[in-house]
């Protein structure tokens, strides 16, 4: 199933001229801290394509623009709707990173922790705590260790991401401009 692209350059020239549709498919979080003007938040973990193509009035014969941190997320969401029958979706080359180094308009909110970072920070802190206890406590906490890096591994591989999904739905990494 082959995605369709945009460069944020491009995207920005038709936002100004007419009416885009774009959608920010990264945490609520992720979204405050810093997003793309016309961007509405619409988070991969809860993504329904039918409800949003049917909330566009009208306009679902135009392109869906889908936009990220880096743009891995939002090739992901455009596969959904794809899957879900809607194939007039288009993928934001480098995601909200490259749309804000190219200078074009953003909206800035708080400050957070990524959660690639907060990835490594947990999945850090668990490797320590069963290393810790595998030594002082008991030999199998070792186990919590070898769960963790299975994880990690497993993550790699398949490219999902297992705590970071569980991290995305924890109340920090939710925000007031969820859409839904």
């Amino acid at each position: 199933m082959s995605v369709n692209k945009i460069s944020p350059q491009e995207l920005n020239k038709l936002c100004e001229s007419g009416n885009c549709d774009l959608i920010d498919v990264r945490t609520p979080a992720e979204y405050e801290e810093v997003h793309a003007t016309k961007a509405v938040n619409e988070p991969l973990d809860r993504l329904a394509p039918k409800e949003i193509m049917d909330a566009r009035n009208g306009s679902a014969d135009q392109p869906l623009y889908v936009i990220c941190k880096s743009g891995n997320r939002a090739g992901k969401a455009c596969e959904k709707f794809i899957a879900a029958g809607y194939e007039n979706v288009v993928n934001v080359e480098g995601g909200t990173d490259a749309w804000a180094s190219a200078g074009l308009p953003v909206v800035r909110g708080k400050k957070t922790i990524s959660l690639e970072r907060q990835v490594r920070i947990t999945a850090g802190f668990l490797v320590l705590v069963g290393a810790l206890l595998g030594m002082f406590v008991h030999p199998y906490f070792a186990g919590l260790s070898a769960f963790v890096g299975a994880g990690l591994m497993f993550a790699g591989i398949t490219d999902t991401c297992g705590m970071a999904m569980l991290l995305a739905k924890m109340p920090w990494n939710q925000g007031p401009s969820c859409s839904k």
